[in-house]
């Protein structure tokens, strides 16, 4: 009992240290976008290089780039930000069994051991989510940004799914069953947006940038 304790305790404080070493390290960020998507997509594939030429848009506004700092569309965004070089591109890495594997293009590469932590970071500062298609991982991330926005958790921001083939079995789907159900109201499919232009994803994020242009890099609520 008295080892598992012990254990218990080194896990807190590594959780602990990990938190604090993630907000050290962004603490003068700013304002970002938080782009998700697969990280099984190569650079042949057409999401790719919208992902790629999307973060490059971005970083030239002068808003910075965070991504999971993997493979595939993570791999892209980062690409098209540190090419830019507006902005920092942010790769906050995870330690899996498969898969993640850091890639080169980072300003910032921080390394997380839990999932928790890591999501935090991604909301922090941002001014928008860009979710691009996606497994488990990147519907996580997308129904976890909907959650804190729905229930005021966080301050909201657009969070934008690219790619309406992929996305729009899913509207559908949660209009017809969750809606339909009760299960969420109507006007809580408004707080996502369905685009297939990269120029109108860049709109729709400038737009809430510069509504926000007093932010601190802080996007949690006062009373949490």
């Amino acid at each position: 009992m008295h080892e598992e304790k012990v254990r218990e305790s080194w896990r807190v404080l590594r959780i602990q240290s990990e938190l604090v070493d993630g907000i050290e390290h962004l603490a003068k960020l700013g304002p970002a976008v938080s782009i998700y998507g697969s990280a099984r997509m190569d650079a042949d594939n057409p999401y790719y290089k919208d992902a790629q030429l999307m973060a490059k848009k971005i970083a030239d506004t002068g808003l910075h780039v965070i991504t999971g700092g993997g493979p595939g569309i993570m791999e892209a965004a980062n690409k098209g930000a540190f090419e830019s070089g507006g902005a920092k591109s942010v790769g906050l890495n995870i330690s899996l069994p498969l898969e993640q594997q850091a890639n080169p293009h980072q300003d910032i590469a921080l390394h997380f051991r839990y999932f928790f932590v890591r999501k935090l970071m991604f909301v922090k500062h941002a001014v928008a989510f860009v979710i691009f298609p996606g497994g488990f991982g990147t519907m996580d991330e997308l129904f976890e940004a909907l959650t804190l926005i729905q229930t005021e958790k966080i301050q909201p921001f657009p969070v934008v799914l690219y790619g309406r083939e992929y996305w729009q079995g899913l509207y559908d789907w949660l209009k017809n069953e969750m809606v339909a159900s009760g299960c969420i109201d109507e006007e809580d499919l408004e707080l996502f947006e369905i685009v297939d232009d990269v120029d109108k994803a860049i709109s729709i994020i400038t737009q809430s940038a510069e509504k926000r242009s007093d932010q601190t890099g802080d996007n949690l609520c006062e009373h949490c």
